[in-house]
């Protein structure tokens, strides 16, 4: 969900951690399963996507016109493994979610023409037409469906994270936020709940707590690890991999989970198309090696879905 510019996000987050924790090597066991076994820092690098071959029947579901053309323009917003962040050269794209998009090009026949964005210009420029459909982490929810549509393609959702020395053991209820200060990215679900849901501190007589945000992911975390949050609220697949690179961090507990899709311009005729070819994907295997290789074979959809309802709970 949240983005970084002009460096690469994860080195950022892991020089972070080095500069103000002074952490050494991570435990190649404490890592994700797909995150690699070469230490802290190492980025799976297995080729998933290559061998994906065009389906034809899931091709034919696209509008005419489109399949002529044999190009869309996909707007990438950019943050933090495992979703979509910048290798250490800051040039090269890597992630689950960019795996995921050229993947369903492969099935489909078609080339993703990528412009990098960020995350809350994303969907108002879907609905402009700037571009024909966007990646960035984006849950489906009922107010952002009133615009925009979905093709689910995972399933993720809202998690906080601590430094190790917090009281915090768990939130399953915003009011134990009361009194403290939360980090998270701006444009954000989670700056959404949180904002909409400041009244129950005071509804419960307690302090409000106060959130803070930041245009970058690596800055959330900074934010974190200087002090200045108490509790970072984020991304449950980004939470539990961040926690394994940076020392003094723990991963609390998800909070709420929302499925994730590839966002449309609303009515768009592309998502039948784009609900086949992820299907397509299921199907021959290839849905699972990438879940595998990036650690998130716990966000794994039995089907893909056009715009479902939000998630209760």
């Amino acid at each position: 969900m949240p983005r970084i510019r002009h460096t690469a996000a994860f080195a950022l987050i892991t020089v972070a951690a080095l500069a103000l924790s002074g952490c050494g090597s991570a435990d190649p066991a404490a890592a994700p399963a797909g995150a690699g076994t070469e230490g802290k820092g190492k980025i799976p690098t297995t080729d998933v996507v290559s061998s994906v071959k065009k389906d034809p029947a899931a091709a034919k579901l696209l509008p005419e016109k489109v399949r002529a053309a044999g190009t869309l323009t996909l707007a990438s917003s950019i943050g933090t493994p495992p979703g979509a962040f910048y290798l250490e050269d800051g040039k090269t794209l890597a992630g689950a979610d960019v795996d995921f998009a050229d993947a369903v090009a492969r099935v489909l026949g078609l080339e993703l023409k990528r412009e990098v964005a960020s995350f809350e210009a994303i969907l108002p420029a879907l609905g402009s037409g700037k571009y024909d459909l966007g990646t960035g982490n984006f849950g489906v929810t009922d107010e952002r469906r009133k615009t925009i549509d979905f093709v689910t393609y995972i399933n993720d959702g809202q998690g906080f994270a601590v430094r190790d020395d917090s009281k915090l053991k768990n939130v399953t209820e915003l009011t134990q936020l009361c009194g403290l200060t939360v980090g998270t990215s701006a444009g954000t679900t989670f700056e959404a709940t949180l904002e909409e849901n400041k009244h129950v501190c005071a509804d419960a007589g307690e302090e409000a707590y106060d959130v803070k945000t930041y245009a970058d992911q690596a800055a959330v975390w900074i934010s974190l690890q200087q002090g200045r949050s108490d509790v970072v609220m984020s991304t449950i697949n980004g939470l539990r991999y961040a926690v394994t690179q940076q020392k003094g961090l723990r991963f609390l507990n998800e909070f709420k989970r929302l499925d994730v899709g590839f966002a449309f311009k609303k009515g768009t005729p592309l998502a039948p198309a784009f609900q086949a070819a992820v299907n397509s994907l299921r199907t021959d295997g290839t849905y699972d090696r990438i879940l595998k290789k990036w650690g998130t074979t716990e966000s794994a959809i039995r089907t893909s879905q056009i715009s479902p309802p939000e998630i209760a709970g």
